[in-house]
């Protein structure tokens, strides 16, 4: 889709966050899939129909490939809300997506070939696929704001070495940061205001919950991040450009709150299953998360839209505890 992302009228753009969507499609897996699939399908057309939004992302985990029998397909099913819409969209990949026969290189190119979808193409020698920027133009069609795409990976590959999910990696970091300089290079050596959307929380979310204020819920007993910090938290600090990141993973937690100036938040699970350490649950309603931004500010509004249409611009304020020891 060659038509540029614009700031409105009125100088806001509207994000819908779509996380965990998670389509299936294997009845063996669970036989109320088919239920659970049509309602989050219909979850996701209610939400684009009442925020009409300007761009829809999905922020990992699309499918359950290792469960669904053809997993381009579940894509198809699970992008088909934004693409009837006939809104621009964009996706980053999650653990889940790469776990069946499909890899995520393929799933991208998939994307790209569709009508609506705005992504670009992988930039070479970069780890991962999904990584690229999105420019988001003003009324004199000059570049006002950006938004960064990044693949967080699935899990590991150094085996018994270092467990657990995936990381960004340093190629990555540094495509991230060179596309920051030229960008602010092109706006009078000023960074361009900026959101940057991946699937698998930073370490830095852990330390936000532990040791500040911020609001929402952590219904799991973590942020599960990976056990490697990259580095890609320093980086963004060191720029100077994304105001905030967005996530999802973890499907009981949908808390934001500012580490060091940076606005850390998870989205709200889209889909009618969650988990909660592998347990299912209903602590938390089923929805999206929106983001607004506004041109020529360094700012941005959020807020939860929920399975039944409300719109939740306060949550409950979380007080740091402290890291809790395991015994």
């Amino acid at each position: 889709m060659s038509r540029p992302l614009k700031f409105r009228e009125d100088g806001s753009f509207v994000i819908v966050q779509f996380s965990d969507v998670e389509l299936l499609d294997s009845y063996d897996y669970d036989p109320d899939t088919p239920a659970y699939d049509e309602a989050t399908i219909a979850l996701m057309e209610r939400i684009i129909e009442a925020e009409q939004p300007d761009l829809i992302v999905y922020a990992g985990d699309v499918v359950a490939s290792n469960r669904a029998k053809d997993p381009i397909d579940s894509f198809r099913r699970a992008i088909g809300p934004a693409e009837r819409a006939g809104i621009p969209w964009a996706a980053v990949f999650g653990n889940h997506d790469s776990e069946g026969e499909v890899k995520r290189s393929a799933m991208h190119e998939f994307q790209l070939q569709q009508p609506h979808c705005v992504a670009k193409p992988d930039p070479e020698g970069v780890a991962g696929a999904g990584n690229y920027v999105l420019t988001i133009q003003g009324e004199a069609g000059h570049d006002d704001a950006a938004l960064y795409f990044l693949d967080s990976g699935d899990y590991s590959q150094f085996g018994k070495r270092v467990g657990g999910y995936d990381w960004i990696h340093p190629s990555q970091i540094q495509w991230y940061m060179n596309t920051s300089k030229q960008l602010a290079k092109d706006n009078g050596d000023e960074p361009l205001p900026a959101l940057a959307f991946f699937h698998i929380p930073l370490p830095e979310y852990n330390e936000l919950w532990n040791e500040h204020v911020c609001y929402g819920h952590r219904y799991d007993n973590e942020c599960c991040s990976p056990v490697v910090n990259s580095g890609m938290f320093a980086a963004i600090l060191e720029m100077g450009d994304v105001m905030g990141t967005f996530v999802g993973h973890d499907h009981g937690n949908d808390f934001t709150g500012t580490l060091h100036g940076i606005r850390l938040s998870y989205g709200r699970s889209t889909r009618y299953v969650s988990f909660v350490d592998g347990v299912r649950h209903d602590l938390v309603p089923t929805g999206a998360r929106v983001i607004r931004m506004k041109q020529g500010e360094k700012n941005f509004d959020t807020w939860i839209h929920e399975n039944d249409g409300t719109q939740v611009y306060e949550q409950p304020e979380h007080q740091p505890e402290g890291k809790k020891v395991q015994v």
